[in-house]
């Protein structure tokens, strides 16, 4: 007779305290869910232009050969990632997308007691990824209007500290740490901490004072740059995301790296999209242009926001946050809703395309108008 029963199964205690990633929900869900035809999604920060033509004819190209292997060792793609960025191929580690890269950094350099720091609200991962390990996550909160202050960071460093997480821009604040001060943290941080800088939005970054981190990889500081085809590119559905850094730094990442990690369509894809310097600037321009539209909007219907240096804007709805996030979503409008970073006052939006744009604040407004009918 078999005693044995699924409560006998124990997980590692740990997943007890570890909160799974909660993404943007997809059109299809939604259409599903609320059966409506219509639907945009500006939750996920993806690339309203849609992906890289040259991507998408590289892919095409290969689509028979899917039958092999993938390059366990991503060839290609690091050479065309190390032209581009002047490096050599061992300063580029591919993986599939930057979300796997950032969990192969906690396995390689994490044990329990070691800790980490990283500013808040910013990208769940990295926690998620200490927590696994064993590492204790210590936040430091942003300052006003969401800014960096590298005195606070500095003084949450100590002897236990392993690594250090800098998003900037920041996901979900779109505000960035300026050169000056990124330099100054490098220079005054103790010499065991890696940091991680992870420039997911650093296309996206139209102001002079910014650093996308890569001149410290080239000065030699102790840094990984972390960086993504899903955004800018517009591959988000293949995967995939990289890091430049010494090559003593990424042998060690290799070491827990399962082989085959980035699919072969994934490895031309990205390989023929970063050469698409049109499909980048069209993206950029647009943009830039779909920022400054969405702030006016938002100003006249007097709801407050942050000013961002990336493809989304960070909202303040106040207490009824959650009521509109859901009744946009029944307009078929998808944003995000800010509880995952503990900001319940606030919904993220992508920048989408013009049209995308005037049919959520038109939504927008529609829900605020019948909020306030309701409240006389």
């Amino acid at each position: 007779m078999n005693n044995r029963t699924m409560e006998t199964i124990r997980p590692r205690s740990v997943l007890s305290e570890m909160k799974p990633y909660s993404p943007g929900k997809p059109i299809w869900e939604v259409q599903r869910e609320l059966g409506i035809e219509k639907v945009i999604k500006l939750a996920s920060n993806e690339n309203p232009l849609g992906p890289s033509p040259l991507a998408v004819s590289a892919i095409q190209s290969y689509v028979s050969d899917i039958h092999r292997y993938p390059d366990a060792d991503t060839v290609d793609l690091r050479a065309a990632i190390a032209k581009k960025y002047d490096f050599t191929a061992d300063q580029v580690l591919v993986t599939n997308g930057a979300d796997e890269l950032i969990t192969l950094i906690s396995e390689t350099f994490l044990e329990p007691g070691d800790e980490i720091v990283v500013p808040s609200p910013t990208f769940s991962e990295y926690e998620f990824g200490a927590n696994l390990m064993g590492a204790r996550v210590v936040e430091v909160p942003l300052r006003e209007n969401y800014s960096y202050e590298i005195q606070d960071i500095l003084a949450a460093v100590n002897e236990k500290t392993k690594l250090l997480y800098i998003c900037s821009p920041n996901n979900p604040t779109g505000t960035y740490m300026k050169k000056q001060d990124l330099h100054q943290l490098m220079d005054q941080l103790p010499s065991q901490v890696l940091v991680i800088f992870d420039g997911a939005y650093s296309h996206f970054v139209t102001t002079d004072d910014y650093c996308d981190g890569l001149e410290l990889v080239r000065s030699g500081y102790p840094i990984i740059v972390t960086q993504t085809f899903s955004k800018i590119y517009g591959l988000a559905g293949i995967r995939v995301g990289y890091g430049i850094a010494a090559p003593a730094i990424l042998q060690h990442i290799r070491q827990v790296k399962e082989p085959f990690n980035v699919n072969a369509l994934a490895q031309v894809g990205a390989a023929a999209a970063i050469l698409d310097d049109a499909h980048v600037e069209a993206t950029r321009s647009m943009n830039a242009a779909g920022r400054e539209q969405l702030y006016e909007g938002l100003e006249l219907l007097g709801i407050g926001f942050t000013r961002s240096m990336s493809n989304f804007v960070l909202i303040e709805l106040g207490p009824d946050a959650k009521s509109i996030y859901d009744q946009l979503m029944r307009k078929g409008i998808i944003v995000r809703y800010g509880a995952g970073w503990n900001l319940p006052l606030h919904v993220r939006i992508s920048i989408g395309t013009a049209e995308e744009q005037n049919a959520f604040l038109t939504a927008l407004r529609e829900v605020l108008d019948a909020g306030s009918a309701r409240s006389i």
